[in-house]
């Protein structure tokens, strides 16, 4: 499976959703970095399962136990290696489900590619529990741009239709619903009760900005930084669009109204607006880097649909049961940082190699 990615910066996911454990490992991070445990698992925190209504019913504590790549919590230059133990894993949830795939999962298509032999409890290998070890990976990276002046935030920018209002100019990892308008969160928050109340799910969009990335990161064609960083969300399970700067929106406009016009301010050169989401190119041009992601609606419903037994090739109504989230947006936030994180330090440590130091233009 293309379980990995990264040029300097190489990770790779493992694991599935109720296998013994999941993990990741990190290899490049420079040695002498220390991580903060405490920040660490505050992120986790904001990606685990079992947080009221509005979330699956799974206790995951998400605990990251480290084999090897921290000494006395410094990095020391071997890969670093991770595992978050699956401690309320119940496959028997989906016996009834291992010969019938579930519409809009990807059990039918592992089935054809991997000859019945994939783990199809949760989904296995292609399970949204395989966002905690990418947001442990994320994590550290977050921790080391922050070093470098460099933040990732993000939002909720909508929910079933229901759009957040306001400009993403601040954090909102301290929220219990990560928007910046509160009253348009409690509107997304009634449209997911009201999704679940009926057996059914929605969809949204996260929006992130990446804040204090210097130009010149990313290369031209397929290294560029919109394909750096879409290739780890896309990794992201219910991902189905991503867009940069304006995005299709852009295809509505005129050169003259999409352009962004360069000035000057304290000596630096900027762009007077970022249409561009601070990417030319393929390369950043020192404005904040911005793109959202779209999430389809969780596929695992209550509603009956229809399907297919495999083992008795007949048509079949299918009514899935267990754990699911009737939104993952809320719960996708971080693991979107944590994409951005990856992909902008490893774009980060590629341009330091080409230069042989941390300076650019």
């Amino acid at each position: 499976m293309a379980s990995s990615c990264g040029e300097v910066l190489r990770l790779s996911i493992f694991g599935q959703s109720h296998s013994a454990a999941v993990g990741m490992t990190l290899d490049g991070v420079p040695a002498g970095e220390r991580i903060d445990p405490d920040a660490l698992r505050s992120f986790l925190a904001r990606r685990a399962p079992g947080k009221g209504a509005l979330s699956t019913a799974r206790q995951e504590s998400d605990e990251p136990e480290f084999l090897s790549g921290l000494v006395d919590g410094v990095t020391c230059g071997a890969p670093i290696a991770a595992i978050l133990r699956n401690r309320d894993a119940r496959p028997q949830d989906y016996a009834p489900l291992r010969d019938i795939p579930r519409p809009g999962h990807a059990d039918y298509t592992a089935w054809v590619k991997y000859g019945g032999a994939q783990d199809p409890t949760g989904g296995g290998h292609f399970s949204g529990r395989l966002t905690a070890p990418l947001c442990l990976a994320g994590g550290i990276c977050l921790q080391l741009l922050e070093r470098e002046g460099i933040a990732v935030i993000s939002r909720i920018a909508a929910i079933g239709g229901i759009a957040d209002r306001g400009e993403l100019l601040h954090s909102t990892a301290g929220k219990a619903f990560p928007v910046v308008d509160d009253a348009q969160g409690a509107a997304m928050r009634q449209c997911v009760e009201d999704a679940r109340a009926a057996g059914d799910s929605v969809g949204g969009v996260v929006e992130c900005a990446v804040l204090g990335v210097p130009a010149g990161l990313g290369d031209p064609i397929f290294d560029g930084m919109e394909n750096r960083i879409a290739r780890i969300v896309f990794g992201i399970p219910a991902v189905k669009g991503v867009e940069f700067g304006a995005g299709f929106a852009a295809a509505t406009l005129r050169g003259s109204e999409h352009n962004d016009a360069f000035i000057l301010r304290g000596g630096h050169v900027e762009t007077e607006t970022n249409r561009c989401g601070g990417i030319l190119g393929g390369i950043t041009t020192g404005m904040p880097l911005t793109f959202r992601a779209a999430f389809k609606p969780t596929p695992s419903i209550a509603l009956p649909q229809r399907s297919v037994n495999l083992r008795t090739m007949e048509e079949t109504e299918l009514r899935v049961g267990g754990r699911h989230d009737p939104c993952v947006v809320p719960r996708a936030v971080p693991a979107v940082e944590a994409a951005a994180a990856i992909a902008v330090y490893d774009a980060l440590l590629a341009r330091r190699r080409e230069t042989g130091g941390p300076s650019w233009t």
